[in-house]
Formats: structure tokens, sequence, C-alpha cells
């Protein structure tokens, strides 16, 4: 008997939650001895309401308080709850899982006993048009990289995943989440796994669902604080976790430095111009890569500029604020949603 925990940070989630929990506990148990933990940001909707019923009903799902209201604690608190599994998994609130989602992440692990994590891909569900344009570009390796939980891809050995199952003994060997980590926190988890000889396993066949609903400043607001989050990773290990996750950073600072520049002289604007008719170029092509219609280009190469622009600029502001005046992180948030 498999011994699974999965843990689901939550605030104000009325609309999602039922249907996330229900996925998993009517998802194949065979072998299974599950508990699920909504550890919530004390909900001012119905979800306390929505929770407290299950829980009343299915012995197991469990309620648990966050009353701090941020992500790593929550997560923190979940694995604290569920000492004493073999697998720990962890979930957004957005999400459903498909039937076989426990047994392919226990399959996966027990193939590679070297994985510490395995992950798979995240099929978004988009409720509104901005959100379904957010999608295409996050599925394409121009907007996010290598990002294979997002792009799809071969099983293969990588180097984060979302969603990810952990093998619990994990937690003790290399402590918990970080809690000064409002974003970023379970990719800095990651990176001390592959740091300290652990192995992290991306497998398609474990596949879950998303429901997102978007707005471009929304997406803007999100990437700026991966950015900026990303850097004091970086300071955390003394390196950087993830050098294709710079290239923002160049990009932002290319179009700043040539666009003073060409103020000056006319030289700089012909390099700024060909700077940017190269990014223009491969925007448009990973719009055409991406097989939307032909009305929605303009929208998505303004999605791969959002995501591209806000990622960098952040990261240039952590880098003044955590390297050069060397400030400690604010940790207040008020969204522990995932």
């Amino acid at each position: 008997m498999n011994k699974v925990a999965v843990v689901i940070p939550c605030l104000n989630e009325e609309k999602y939650i039922k249907a996330c929990v229900q996925s998993i506990t009517s998802s194949d148990l065979t072998n299974v001895e599950l508990s699920v933990y909504v550890v919530d940001g004390i909900s001012s909707d119905a979800t306390r309401k929505i929770v407290s019923e299950m829980a009343a009903s299915d012995l197991k799902v469990h309620l648990i308080d966050n009353e701090k209201r941020v992500t790593p604690v929550a997560l923190n608190l979940g694995v604290k709850a569920a000492e004493g599994s073999d697998v720990l998994i962890i979930l957004g609130a957005h999400a459903e899982v498909q039937k076989d989602f426990i047994q392919e992440n226990l399959a996966t692990l027990k193939r590679f006993p070297k994985a510490e994590c395995v992950g798979g891909v995240i099929e978004n569900e988009y409720e509104n048009e901005a959100a379904r344009i957010v999608g295409l570009a996050m599925s394409s390796p121009f907007g996010v990289g290598n990002a294979t939980f997002r792009t799809g891809g071969k099983e293969s050995f990588v180097d984060t995943v979302a969603f990810g199952a952990y093998r619990y003994e994990v937690f003790n060997s290399i402590g918990l989440f970080d809690e000064r980590l409002v974003r970023n926190q379970d990719d800095e988890f990651n990176f001390r796994i592959t740091n300290s000889g652990g192995k992290i396993y991306f497998n398609p066949k474990i596949r879950s669902k998303y429901f997102v609903r978007s707005s471009y400043s929304k997406l803007a607001r999100q990437y700026y604080q991966y950015g900026y989050w990303k850097v004091f990773v970086n300071r955390i290990h003394q390196t950087i976790t993830t050098w294709r996750q710079t290239i923002p950073l160049f990009f932002v600072l290319f179009l700043i430095t040539f666009s003073i520049l060409a103020l000056w002289n006319t030289y700089f604007s012909g390099i700024l111009f060909s700077g940017v008719l190269v990014w223009l170029i491969g925007s448009v092509v990973a719009a055409m890569s991406q097989k939307a219609p032909t009305a929605i280009w303009p929208k998505l190469v303004l999605v791969f500029f959002i995501l591209h622009f806000f990622y960098g600029l952040g990261y240039a502001k952590g880098i003044l604020d955590f390297l050069i005046f060397r400030k400690l992180p604010d940790t207040h948030s008020p969204n522990i949603t995932r």
C-alpha cells in the first residue's frame, strides 16, 4: 500500500476547490492510502465551508489553516501534516487531475528509483480570450524556453516540473520550502534536489488540467515577480540556477541601452532596429508554429513581449535590490493560490 498525500495551497477558491478535490478522491486509488490537505489562507468566500463539508463526509480530506497566507508556508504546513507518507504531491486549487494521475506518478517513481520527484504536462483550460492567447504563448518554446511541463515533449530528466510528486524522504534530506520566497519556491526546492545530486523526471503521461482566467496586466505582474524572485533564489545559492532565464534580462538591457544610445547617435538606432526586427521575426514564426488563426498573431506577439520584457525587468530590479543594495525580501503576499 502506497501512502500518498496531496497538498493544495488555497485562498478564496470557491469556484474551483470542490472539483479539484473530487478529481483526486475519485481517481484510481488501487493500492493507495490517500490523504488530501487543503491548506487555506483563511478564505473570506465559501471555500472553507465547501472543504469542511467534504472533510466531514470523506476522511481522506483535511482542512488546514494558513494564517500567514503565504504559499511556501502553506506547502510546509501540508508537508508536516503528511508526515509518514511515501509520496507527497503538490497541486493547485485551479487544477483537476486525470483518473490515472496518481498511478502514473507512482509508476514513474517506481521505474526511476533515483528520481526524487516526477511530474507531467499541465493542459490549460481557458476561461476567457486573453487566457487562451496567453496559454498559446506559454506553450511555445519561444515564450517560456524548455519548460516541458508547459510545452510537452518526450519523457526525460529535467531541472523542474510543476505539480511535482516527491518521495517524502526528500523533505527529510534537504529540508522544506523556503518561506522567504513569495514566488519560485518550488523551482528553488527543485534546484536543491538537483544540486544535491537528486533527479527530477518528466513523463508526459502524467496529466492534469488547469483552469486559467487571465489578463495581460495580470501576466505582466506575474512575470515581473517571477524574474524578481529568481534573483533572490540565485543569491541564496550563490549561483545562477538556470542560465536560460537570464535571456530576458539581456533582452531588456539591450532595449534600454540602445534606446538611450540612439538619442546621441543614429548608428545605435540601426542596431536597436535590427535587434527588435530579429526578435519580431522570431515571435511571428513562433506564433505561426502554434497554428493559431492569423487574426490573433499580433496578440500572441504582444504576449511574447510581455513574457520576455517583464520577466527581464523584474530580474533587473531583483539584481538592484538583492545583489547591489542587499535588501531582504518582503514575504507578505495575500495570494497563495497556485
